[in-house]
């Protein structure tokens, strides 16, 4: 909304994988001031490293053993070469039904069930995009502007820019605009 200063925590993100014992789940935090996200940490437990952006500043990794390093998304790429995820939990038909379909154009699927490392494989250049239908804000804020300043584009499926108070359009997440462009026009195509 329009608060000051706003802190949007998601203290277990990927809480089916952390209740079902398996380690891939993580913690976000989204820092917004007057509705624009300034700051996001991805924080790996199991790894114990951390994902750091700062809106004008860049993305870093701090690993377990202390060292900083800066990160970017994958280079663009065909379709036909790109790995990527689709969420399918809140996609409705027919959009499902097309998703899942025309996912099988790029090289790879991956699906972790936890949006903190999944941003975190983006951000780091080792996926190339994700697609999400439901926007919670503790599940996007932080991971959006780490992959923005990791040299990303993310935006809602109508184009349009993704907020911290959206909660429903979808996202799509690339390596930049027009990997964006091309993804939305192959993974909707009919």
């Amino acid at each position: 909304g329009d608060a000051e200063l706003a802190f949007v925590i998601d203290p277990v993100d990927g809480t089916f994988n952390f209740a079902s014992g398996v380690p891939l789940f993580g913690v976000m935090l989204g820092v917004v001031v007057r509705g624009e996200t300034v700051a996001g940490i991805i924080h790996d437990p199991v790894g114990k490293d951390w994902l750091i952006g700062v809106s004008g500043a860049g993305s870093h990794i701090r690993h377990a053993h202390g060292n900083l390093e800066k990160v970017h998304v994958a280079k663009p790429a065909p379709m036909s070469e790109m790995t990527g995820a689709v969420s399918w939990h809140y996609v409705p038909e027919p959009d499902r039904s097309r998703l899942a379909r025309n996912q099988t154009k790029s090289l790879s699927q991956f699906n972790y069930r936890c949006a903190a490392h999944e941003y975190r494989l983006l951000a780091s250049g080792h996926g190339h995009f994700v697609v999400y239908n439901k926007l919670m804000p503790w599940d996007h804020l932080a991971g959006v502007l780490i992959h923005a300043e990791a040299g990303g584009h993310a935006a809602r499926f109508d184009g349009s820019a993704y907020l911290p108070s959206h909660v429903g359009g979808g996202l799509l997440v690339a390596p930049d605009r027009e990997s964006w462009r091309e993804l939305r026009r192959e993974l909707w195509a009919e």
